[in-house]
């Protein structure tokens, strides 16, 4: 029984990581939160490759 819940607070923890890293790419950290929970590594592996997200910030270059 440890084991699982151990492995399910490991889980869980990779979720809340890859929600701040997708955020930091600009992208949205409640979809990969919840992506995580099912993904696991593979969403981690997703947010570190793909290329972040150019962010309009709303700042008249002009």
């Amino acid at each position: 029984m440890d084991g699982y819940v151990s492995t399910g607070a490991g889980w869980f923890t990779l979720s809340l990581v890859n929600a701040g890293l997708a955020q930091g790419k600009g992208r949205s950290g409640w979809n990969w939160f919840v992506a995580s929970v099912f993904l696991g590594p593979l969403a981690t592996f997703l947010i570190v490759t793909w290329p972040a997200l150019e962010v309009d910030r709303g700042i008249d270059a002009g």
